[in-house]
C-alpha cells in the first residue's frame, strides 16, 4: 500500500525534519493513497482535528486510522 506524506504542519506550516515521535493524522486510511499529515505537536493536531470537525456533519472517513496518532506509524 501507497502512503503520501505531508511534513508540514498544516496548522504552523512549518517544515517537520524528525518524523520520529511526532502526532499525525491518517486522511483516507485503507485506500490505495491514503495521506500521512505530520504536525509539530499534539496541539497543531488536536487543532487540525477540531477545524475538519467543524465543517462535517456526522462521521469523518478521513480520521479512521491505525493507532491512536502519536507517532506509532510505521
Amino acid at each position: 500500500m501507497r502512503h503520501r506524506i505531508e511534513t508540514t504542519d498544516p496548522i504552523t506550516g512549518n517544515d517537520i525534519e524528525d518524523l520520529f515521535g511526532k502526532p499525525y493524522v491518517v486522511e483516507g486510511a485503507g485506500t490505495p493513497n491514503d495521506l500521512v499529515i505530520y504536525f509539530e505537536s499534539e496541539d497543531s493536531r488536536q487543532q487540525y482535528l477540531e477545524s475538519e470537525t467543524e465543517h462535517l456533519s456526522g462521521h469523518h472517513p478521513g480520521l479512521d486510522q491505525p493507532g491512536d496518532g502519536r507517532g506509532d506509524h510505521s
